[in-house]
């Protein structure tokens, strides 16, 4: 093949890049790598404000083999804890969300009782040795932040940054949206068969949109041509004026949102500028754990919960106005549907890819010009192994 000239300002890689190693999708000594040097050193999304908006009402995160605790306490302050007590390691919530009685946390086991702060506050013992400290005896903290109505925990709580320095977007791709006073109107998941970098990988690139979404490529013209931006074309300044809508960026001339007709189901959100809302979907990534998307009528978040070297946990909310879904009318899954036949696609595609990895003869891929975020996350990735290394 001869050699091929870019604009400047072409995205793509320019140089073959190879992927990582397959052992790193399929043996368990991987997955525990990733768990130790990524999940467990990364915000991860735990769960709207609005599940834990209360005094002692609690949300409990699996992170791996990690149960966290979210609460809020009786000062209207976030608090989330390892769901271990410290007397003999008990679990302290055997449910996955609900409301505490009272202001205190007890453990099931041996009713030690803690504050909402976690502090140690009784023990049933009948007899305290002298040199037993309470103060010494809270709960393992874990880092806690709300943000734009969403909230995230990372486990290194001694060196968690703030959430937006470490957005894509540093936390503005969505300042036009009123996250905060969304709600949840609808919620997916679904276990798909394949490591949890597959799944981003996948998200990363849209060689594959025209054979695995047809429907989606209809919607965005642009990801007919197997292309996410219109810098991912090495012609893209030649290509500018092409009135062609698969040379252009965003929905389709007659799309306004992501639904199964491409209609909005609601007048957009005020503070939209023309640009987004010609472009019609804006995101906002935070690696490991999700992506945001804003719409012009709702807005949708999904989220990634790693479980094993080849099983993943996906989960997606999609998030309304609350007078929209006060509507009689007002159907949240119909809404939904579109993007979730997305999802199930992209669940479909890397099942594939992850099969395939099994080869004993596959050791690693060659990344292609327009996986250039694909060679992002991966070096990514591999940064986080050496930090954790160190």
């Amino acid at each position: 093949m001869n050699a091929q000239t870019h604009d400047e300002g072409y995205n793509g890689l320019t140089k073959n890049e190879p992927s990582l190693p397959a052992e790193c999708y399929l043996t368990e000594t991987a997955f525990q790598r990733d768990l130790d040097t990524i999940w467990y050193r990364q915000w991860v999304y735990a769960c709207r404000t609005e599940e834990v908006s209360e005094t002692g009402s609690y949300q409990v995160q699996k992170i791996g083999d990690q149960e966290i605790i979210v609460l809020r306490d009786e000062h209207g302050k976030l608090q989330a804890f390892h769901n271990t007590c410290r007397h003999r390691g008990s679990v302290l919530l055997t449910e996955t969300c609900g409301q505490l009685r009272g202001k205190s946390i007890t453990c099931p086991y041996h009713a030690w009782s803690y504050s909402l702060q976690g502090d140690l506050k009784r023990t049933p013992s009948k007899f305290l040795q002298k040199d037993f400290d309470p103060s010494s005896k809270s709960l393992f903290s874990v880092a806690v932040q709300e943000w734009r109505g969403f909230v995230f925990i990372n486990l290194d709580s001694d060196h968690a940054p703030a959430i937006e320095t470490v957005m894509d977007g540093k936390g503005l791709a969505h300042k036009n949206w009123p996250a905060e006073d969304l709600r949840v109107g609808h919620r997916f998941s679904k276990q798909i068969n394949c490591n949890w970098k597959i799944f981003w990988e996948n998200f990363s690139e849209c060689l594959h949109c025209p054979g695995v979404h047809p429907e989606l490529s209809r919607l965005v013209p642009l990801y007919k041509r197997s292309l996410m931006e219109t810098r991912d074309d090495p012609n893209w300044k030649t290509n500018s004026v092409s009135q062609d809508p698969r040379y252009k960026a965003g929905l389709a001339p007659d799309v306004e949102s992501w639904t199964t007709d491409g209609k909005a189901v609601d007048t957009p959100f005020s503070a939209l500028t023309e640009a987004d809302i010609e472009r019609g979907h804006t995101y906002e990534t935070l690696w490991p754990t999700m992506f945001l998307v804003g719409h012009v009528d709702h807005m949708r978040i999904v989220w990634l919960l790693p479980l094993g070297p080849e099983a993943t946990q996906v989960h997606a909310e999609w998030l309304f106005r609350p007078e929209t879904l006060a509507t009689d009318d007002f159907n949240a899954a119909e809404v939904a549907a579109f993007a979730t036949t997305v999802l199930e696609q992209d669940g479909m595609a890397s099942e594939m890819n992850q099969r395939g990895l099994r080869s004993i003869r596959f050791q690693e891929g060659s990344l292609m010009a327009e996986e250039y975020e694909v060679y992002d996350f991966q070096q990514w990735v591999r940064t986080q192994w050496q930090r954790g290394a160190t």
